[in-house]
C-alpha cells in the first residue's frame, strides 16, 4: 500500500489571499490537489503556475482548459496521461468541466477527477453520473474524485456518487466536517471519494494541521479545503 495525500480546495479564482492559500496547501503536503475555481481567464495559466509554484507543487492539468477545475501534484507523481473535459452546456448555466489525470505515485497508480457540479439540481445529477462514468473509462483500478459538489450528502447528486464510490469523511472522518462557509461553516458541499480498494485513513478539513491558522483559512478563499490520507494497493 502506498500513502497518498490529497487535498481537494475551491480557491475562488484566486481573488483573496493568494499568500494565505498557498501556505494552507504548504502546511497539508499533499502529493495531488484537486482545485475548483481556478483562475480561467487572463493570463490563467501564469496565475495557476504561480500559485503551485508558491506550494512547492507543479501544475498538472485544467484551469481554463477544464471551465475551472485543475490538478496540481508533487514530484511523487509520474504523468501517464491527462485530460480536460468539457461538459454538455445548458443554457443560462455557467460551463462545468472535470480535469482528469492517470499519474503514478511510487508504483501505485491512480485515476484522478477534479469537479465542480453545477448549481442547478437537475444538471448536477447529470454530471455526477458523467463523473461515474469517466471513472471507469479511465482504465485504471483504483481512483480518486474530488470538488465542490454545490450540495450536501443528502442531495441527488452527492448520494450517486457516494454509492459507487467511498465518500472518504463518511468513510473515516478526520478533522471538520462542514466545508461552507469560511467563518460559519454549517454544511459539507466538498467533499474526497475513492473507489473501493482504497484504504481512506482518515479525512477532513485540516483545522489543527501545523501550519495553518484560522486567520488563514479564513482570508485565503470562500471555501475550506479538505484533506484526505490514503493506502492505494501498489501495481
Amino acid at each position: 500500500m502506498v500513502p497518498v495525500k490529497v487535498l481537494s480546495y475551491n480557491i475562488r479564482s484566486m481573488r483573496d489571499d493568494t499568500a494565505a492559500l498557498a501556505r494552507i496547501i504548504t502546511a497539508c503536503a499533499p502529493d495531488l490537489v484537486l482545485v475548483q475555481e481556478a483562475p480561467r481567464f487572463f493570463r490563467w495559466r501564469k496565475k495557476l503556475a504561480r500559485l503551485a509554484s508558491a506550494s512547492d507543487l507543479v501544475v498538472l492539468t485544467g484551469g481554463g482548459t477544464a471551465a475551472g477545475p485543475a490538478i496540481l501534484c508533487n514530484l511523487r507523481a509520474t504523468v501517464e496521461r491527462t485530460e480536460d473535459v468539457l461538459l454538455p452546456l445548458t443554457p443560462g448555466q455557467h460551463r462545468r468541466g472535470f480535469a482528469t489525470a492517470v499519474v503514478d505515485i511510487a508504483g501505485a497508480r491512480l485515476g484522478v477527477l477534479s469537479c465542480h457540479l453545477s448549481l442547478q439540481k437537475d444538471e448536477r445529477h447529470e454530471q455526477a453520473g458523467a463523473l461515474l462514468d469517466r471513472l471507469a473509462g479511465m482504465g485504471v483500478e483504483h481512483a480518486v474524485a474530488g470538488g465542490d459538489l454545490n450540495e450536501g450528502p443528502t442531495g441527488r447528486a452527492f448520494s450517486r456518487v457516494a454509492a459507487g464510490l467511498q465518500d472518504c469523511w463518511a468513510t473515516s472522518p478526520q478533522g471538520g466536517e462542514h466545508t461552507w462557509t469560511r467563518t460559519e461553516p454549517h454544511r459539507r458541499i466538498d467533499a474526497i471519494f475513492a473507489t473501493k480498494g482504497i484504504e481512506v485513513l482518515g479525512c477532513g478539513v485540516p483545522l489543527d494541521l501545523p501550519g495553518i491558522t484560522r486567520t488563514d483559512l479564513r482570508a485565503a478563499t470562500d471555501h475550506l479545503p479538505v484533506l484526505a490520507t490514503l493506502a492505494v494497493p501498489a501495481n
